[in-house]
């Protein structure tokens, strides 16, 4: 106890003189954190699926996730910025909690993300045989929610537990869970990057948001990095090693991206104006195109990624 109210003393003066350089930075993050995930939400919403993203790319994101905010809560570090709000000013605290607000704001953005890939998630006909990706079902979508809900809930009461009858290893159980994140996180664009390299496009995978996030990791890294110091390794390191995966998954993005639109453009020039879809059958009354990614896409009728929101507004759309 003793030891924690001296780190308590240090931070308090640390946040009584703040580094305004690091405060706009830090204000510069979070909303960029917010603005980056907002792509991601519009595109799979506009586009009405969540086809082409990995269930196991969003359980292993939702549980890192779930485990990086759980680290910077129970952080020494952090739990004494928060006692310090008692004897500091107002914006004085503000400005020492950015940090958790930052991995908070990243938590909840990708948690409504699994809400809308669980709503989204494509449950019309099975995908063609020949298109090369594994097909996930509805309950592999499901079981991820329940995964992920299971998996908070039990941070959540590990850590409540330990703060009341075991505080001294709180530091432990932080380094923990942001080992656990740092692994999670590293393994976390694996299967997305193999379900996007086995379909060929992006699908309902936003490029804008990997485009702002990409560098946004490092930047991120290095801005709690400062703040937190070595000993915050377990926190800031997770969002190095992302980093670098998403900029894999972004390359590859950008290299489908241009392949689709050298083929639009190759068809555009053509006799015909048609598009032809290899391997894909579209349904009586239907119409088959590409999307900006090359995965199809069907006017008038239900594609094979039609999910179950999108087939009744079209039954409704069709009734005469």
């Amino acid at each position: 106890m003793e030891a924690f109210s001296d780190l308590i003393s240090d931070r308090c003066s640390k946040l009584q003189a703040p580094s305004y350089l690091n405060l706009a930075l830090s204000i510069f993050i979070l909303l960029g954190i917010l603005i980056s995930y907002l792509p991601q939400h519009y595109r799979i919403i506009a586009r009405g699926t969540s086809e082409g993203i990995s269930p196991y790319f969003i359980l292993l994101g939702t549980t890192s996730g779930t485990c990086g905010f759980a680290n910077i809560l129970v952080l020494p570090a952090s739990r004494a910025d928060v006692a310090c709000c008692k004897t500091v000013s107002t914006f004085e605290c503000a400005a020492g909690l950015l940090g958790i607000a930052q991995v908070g704001v990243q938590w909840t953005c990708f948690t409504v993300i699994l809400l809308l890939f669980l709503v989204f998630f494509p449950r019309g006909p099975d995908l063609p045989q020949n298109t090369g990706a594994k097909q996930h079902t509805w309950r592999t979508a499901v079981t991820v929610a329940i995964i992920c809900l299971v998996h908070g809930l039990l941070v959540i009461w590990v850590s409540i537990a330990l703060m009341i009858t075991r505080p001294t290893y709180l530091g432990t159980w932080a380094n923990v869970l942001g080992i656990m994140a740092t692994v999670l996180a590293a393994i976390q664009y694996l299967p997305q990057i193999w379900t996007t390299w086995s379909l060929g496009h992006v699908g309902s995978l936003s490029i804008p948001m990997m485009l702002i996030q990409t560098p946004g990791s490092f930047v991120w890294a290095g801005s709690l990095a400062a703040r937190l110091g070595v000993e915050g390794w377990s926190t800031w390191g997770v969002y190095l090693v992302t980093g670098c995966l998403q900029g894999c998954l972004l390359g590859m993005g950008i290299v489908f991206e241009v392949k689709a639109r050298r083929t639009r453009e190759a068809g555009s020039d053509s006799p015909s104006n048609g598009t032809c879809v290899v391997g894909y059958l579209p349904s009586e009354g239907a119409t088959a195109e590409t999307d900006d990614e090359g995965g199809p896409v069907v006017e008038d009728g239900l594609s094979e990624n039609t999910p179950l929101l999108n087939g009744s507004r079209q039954k409704s759309k069709a009734t005469p």
